[in-house]
């Protein structure tokens, strides 16, 4: 199955670079969608010119995403450096506490 998912250019540059393995997301009902073997088209936003194919090797669902990036190395996110801190904040200004709690947290691993 393929989805198709819009990424901020700099996580599109991430993946693109291979320097990040995994895409965090909320674990909504579109994302629940998602099995491994799937092929996800990333577009880049807010251009939307450029197309990313990826597959998809891993799903891991955490109840927050605290719980994830305690347990995944921050450079499998290309944040190598980063603190907890930095890891949460940047991550709610993305998606809300609010999100969290409803649809929790989705590690999606990726091979492009």
């Amino acid at each position: 199955m393929k989805h198709k998912m819009g990424l901020y250019q700099e996580y599109f540059n991430a993946i693109q670079a291979g320097r990040k393995r995994i895409e965090v997301w909320l674990n909504d009902e579109k994302r629940r969608e998602i099995k491994v073997g799937d092929m996800i088209e990333f577009v880049e936003v807010p251009s939307r010119t450029q197309i990313l194919q990826v597959q998809v090797i891993d799903l891991q669902v955490y109840e927050t995403f605290e719980k994830m990036y305690e347990e995944i190395p921050f450079k499998a996110f290309d944040c190598e450096g980063w603190t907890m801190k930095e890891m949460i904040e940047g991550t709610y200004e993305i998606f809300t506490k609010e999100q969290e709690k409803e649809w929790g947290a989705l590690a999606i691993t990726i091979q492009y």
